[in-house]
């Protein structure tokens, strides 16, 4: 999509765009594999970013040698995820009010790898539930990204065409994703798992930081 196009709805990763938490994951991921007595390597955080739940579980499972089914495993990993959380998720400095800031122009919606009872538990303890016309979790359509389905599936619950969205995304697989599904991407590089450049020149718009979001970085 070029700049100057009609955009008629944005979608928000949710991990290292609203909160950070991407080592959060990746300390939680590591914990339990090593306490487990399974093999976590360098390549392991790397390989599971963007990785729906049962994608990642059965990974841990089956590459990282994790006792338990895919299902044991991820329901243990959102347990702790959740504790970690606690009521104050590490949510991003001016995430809250760039939401807010997009929200005021155009329809919003969330698609994100976390866990259906993470996105929930980070947006009521943000108080944006009510922002977001439409939230949706990789684990609820067939691939996890880079595939463009959840992308795919937050532009159909919110009735709009995937070409007319913008998407905020911070990591290599996400913007992937979002590019596959059509979208005008607005890049805010991951300071702890930057994107590699091949991922960063596919998206349209790069800011710094979150707080530095506006209207104008979707071409309007």
């Amino acid at each position: 999509m070029s700049v100057g196009s009609t955009i008629e709805a944005v979608v928000f990763d949710l991990d290292g765009v609203i909160v950070d938490s991407e080592q959060v994951w990746d300390e939680v991921r590591e914990e339990y594999v090593r306490a487990s007595g399974g093999t976590y390597t360098d390549e392991s955080a790397r390989d599971m970013m963007g990785m729906s739940s049962p994608e990642w579980s059965r990974y841990m499972a089956e590459a990282l040698r994790v006792p338990g089914t895919p299902e044991e495993i991820n329901a243990a990993i959102v347990e702790r995820m959740l504790a970690r959380y606690g009521a104050a998720p590490p949510l991003l400095p001016g995430a809250v009010e760039a939401v807010r800031r997009i929200g005021a122009w155009v329809p919003l919606a969330v698609a994100s790898s976390s866990n259906r009872e993470l996105i929930d538990a980070v947006l009521d303890a943000a108080g944006l539930a009510a922002d977001f016309a439409a939230t949706v979790s990789s684990e609820e359509v067939p691939r996890g990204k880079p595939s463009p389905d959840v992308y795919l599936e937050a532009a159909r619950r919110l009735g709009a065409d995937a070409a007319g969205c913008g998407a905020v995304e911070d990591s290599h697989n996400g913007i992937r994703s979002a590019k596959a599904a059509g979208m005008h991407v607005v890049a805010v590089p991951n300071p702890h798992y930057p994107p590699d450049d091949e991922a960063l020149a596919l998206a349209d718009v790069v800011v710094a930081s979150i707080g530095e979001l506006q209207a104008e970085h979707f071409g309007v």
